[in-house]
């Protein structure tokens, strides 16, 4: 119940936030005649699809296993995670388009931006600086990979508001093509993020396995509890924001099958206990001296 709370507050921030600052820097952007800050709104818009997107992701990622999903559904955060990355993708190359045509327009067509895009770009910067540590704090409460990636998403935001005010300071003390040109440069930063999210997506829902230290950290733990004599195989991968273990282990051949099992089952509840990402292990016991 907690968990929804936070879920709904952080969308209603990341929705009402990105309006208000869209919104106020097109305004800025039309009536100042910045070309990079009007690219600045649209990325500042994109935003709140991507909030949306992140909400529906996690709500349907937290449903219950189901005859058809025995697994459960963490695998639509990453879902979500990706279409974040295209739609972040899908703006970052319209903005670069944007800012190509005006590059390679006639020169004296470019505008000298006045004082209030400028105004915008500080309030920008410092507005989508606040949501991203608002939204990675609760984030990573949540564990959720769809909040990061929304969370990023408001940190690329700002980044770009930081190229918007370069190239607008620049554009006001007498050089009109650097405003299209912190387009361009905006363009690589939102497509930089674009990509890691995307990759991060596209990992976690191809069974990646954990990173080595997380790995190490569970060799460690299990071959300090009672009865394991030996690890034989230890397999992790990722699904969605949650891990599965495949465990084979080594036990005294003199013992019963009852106690094989108790120990099996007391690394089980262990591991699930301690690591809380995992979601599952799956435990086979091998005799001691047992050849495959």
């Amino acid at each position: 119940m907690e968990e929804e709370k936070i879920v709904k507050k952080l969308s209603g921030v990341g929705i009402a936030g990105n309006v208000v600052l869209a919104a106020f820097k097109l305004i800025a952007g039309i009536l100042g005649k910045s070309g990079a800050m009007v690219s600045d709104a649209v990325h500042s818009l994109s935003d709140v699809f991507a909030t949306v997107v992140a909400y529906i992701g996690v709500r349907l990622s937290k449903q219950d296993e189901d005859a058809e999903h025995p697994y459960g559904h963490e695998r639509l955060e990453c879902v979500a995670s990706l279409i974040l990355g295209l739609i972040l993708a899908g703006t970052g190359l319209g903005i670069g388009y944007a800012g190509i045509q005006k590059l390679l327009g006639p020169q004296e067509a470019l505008e000298i931006p006045t004082l209030l895009p400028l105004i915008a770009a500080v309030v920008s910067i410092l507005v989508k600086e606040g949501m991203f540590h608002y939204t990675m704090h609760y984030a990573k409460k949540l564990d959720s990979a769809a909040f990061k990636a929304d969370a990023w998403h408001h940190r690329s935001d700002a980044i770009s508001s930081i190229g918007s005010f370069i190239g607008i300071g620049m554009a006001k003390l007498g050089f009109p093509i650097m405003d299209p040109v912190a387009s361009l440069i905006i363009c690589a930063l939102i497509l930089k993020v674009a990509y890691d999210i995307t990759k991060d997506a596209i990992s976690k829902m191809l069974d990646t396995s954990c990173d080595n230290d997380l790995n190490q950290s569970l060799k460690r733990y299990i071959e300090e509890q009672p009865g394991v004599e030996h690890i034989d195989l230890l397999l992790t991968r990722q699904f969605g924001n949650k891990i599965y273990v495949d465990l084979e282990f080594t036990a005294r051949r003199d013992i019963s099958l009852v106690d094989a099992h108790s120990i099996a089952e007391s690394v089980h509840s262990g591991v699930e206990k301690n690591f809380p990402n995992v979601k599952h292990i799956m435990i086979h016991v091998n005799p001691e001296g047992h050849q495959d």
